[in-house]
């Protein structure tokens, strides 16, 4: 019919091992696929062989019915609807009346023209700002210097720092550079993706604003948003971030003073993210990672999070309406938890990065602030922490009452408060 390419990804998955459970967002996958339970986990069997036999079964599938057709190449095929005709047996009332002529029908083309894809699509990379930011990042990614730029930027400039990244994943791979090796200052109004899949070592600060995606696939660096210097609006009342502002992100952090569109954090991994506000889903299928809101949300928020822990400033105690209890326990932040001291320090950090003026009132009144958050717990990541922390080698204790509230996790592991 004219499409010059399939999927096979589902049947790629179950040669993995997948059975279709369908609840990969619960963290409860009984065959190890898609889980961040240890115990689930050890139970994947799948193999690369299994996936390389089954595309070497699927390519000879494919080239015998094609010798049956009579065609050599897969571009033969692309558009032939001659070589197609409706069924005739079909005995339903309804699909028996169809009449496929029309989308069967063959068209004539023009004299050059071929139903296959014939001519590439020119994505004009060599004009992309990434080709600058290699060239000014030339001596770190070689030598390891220091890089500290100023840009300007549009929001015709799409996946800013991609490229840049790759190439710095290409020579280090996941360790990436020290931080705060590269250092970029863009002003303006970043396009769709910007600091997507940014590496550790990188940093980008935007005094402007940014479009959706930002941040997709944050893999260890550094994305901070602030207003342009001058401007006349209040950063907590106004949109500064598109939608589905780190999607998939599995490290490093980010600091946006302002508001954020819907679906933010869909699907984190690892990320600590401070912001000011956002819309609705937010932290949608979360599986770890650090998330502090120091504004309103929109409704649905943590709907399939399994993993990870937000914390939302709620101080008219509203989030309750908001907040999706299928997966997830609201609870307060305990004082001299470890809860406690991790929240603080993100919101300082927030300050020191963006000078934020809401995370200042936080701080300044910060024992009047504390009870007014509210913390999002995963039921089954609260269970894993629970039974690592009962069971811990290191020797963490327990008084024998520990309650959900009481399991929290830290950057050098597991604490229990009794």
């Amino acid at each position: 019919l004219g499409a010059d390419e399939w999927g096979v990804a589902t049947a790629g998955l179950i040669t993995m091992g997948c059975i279709m459970l369908r609840k990969c967002h619960l963290n409860t996958c009984s065959v190890g696929v898609a889980t961040q339970d240890p115990e689930l986990r050890a139970r994947f069997t799948g193999t690369p062989e299994a996936v390389v036999n089954y595309f070497m079964m699927l390519a000879e599938g494919v080239r015998e019915i094609m010798a049956e057709l009579g065609f050599r190449k897969v571009n033969d095929m692309i558009g032939r609807m001659d070589m197609l005709k409706q069924r005739q047996d079909v005995a339903h009332w309804k699909a028996g009346k169809l009449d496929l002529s029309r989308m069967l029908a063959m068209p004539r083309g023009l004299g050059n023209d071929h139903p296959y894809q014939s001519t590439s699509q020119d994505h004009q990379l060599e004009l992309a700002l990434d080709n600058e930011l290699l060239k000014l990042s030339k001596g770190a990614i070689e030598r390891g210097e220091k890089v500290d730029e100023t840009l300007e930027i549009k929001n015709r400039n799409r996946t800013v720092g991609a490229m840049l990244s790759g190439k710095i994943a290409k020579k280090y791979g996941e360790e990436g550079l020290p931080d705060g090796t590269i250092n970029f200052t863009m002003r303006g109004s970043g396009g769709q993706s910007f600091g997507a899949f940014a590496v550790k070592g990188v940093t980008f600060r935007v005094e402007g604003d940014t479009n959706d995606y930002l941040g997709k696939g944050l893999s260890g660096g550094r994305i901070i948003v602030v207003p342009p210097e001058g401007s006349s609006y209040v950063p907590e009342d106004n949109i500064i971030i598109g939608n589905v502002a780190f999607y998939g992100a599995t490290g490093g952090e980010a600091y946006i003073r302002g508001k954020g569109g819907e679906r933010f954090c869909v699907r984190n991994s690892d990320a600590h993210a401070v912001i000011e506000g956002i819309g609705d889903h937010g932290c949608e299928y979360m599986t770890g990672g650090r998330v502090v809101v120091l504004g309103p949300t929109g409704r649905n928020f943590g709907a399939g999070m399994s993993g990870g822990i937000a914390y939302v400033y709620d101080p008219d105690e509203t989030f309750v309406d908001r907040f999706n209890p299928e997966l997830a326990d609201l609870l307060n932040v305990e004082r001299d938890s470890a809860d406690e001291i991790e929240l603080k320090n993100l919101v300082v950090k927030h300050f020191e990065y963006t000078d934020s003026n809401v995370a200042k009132v936080l701080l300044d009144e910060w024992d009047k602030a504390l009870p007014r958050f509210r913390k999002v717990f995963p039921k089954d990541y609260a269970r894993v922490l629970r039974e690592k922390a009962l069971t811990d080698s290191n020797g963490a204790a327990t008084n024998g009452t520990t309650h959900l509230a009481s399991v929290g996790a830290s950057d050098d592991g597991v604490g229990v408060r009794g």
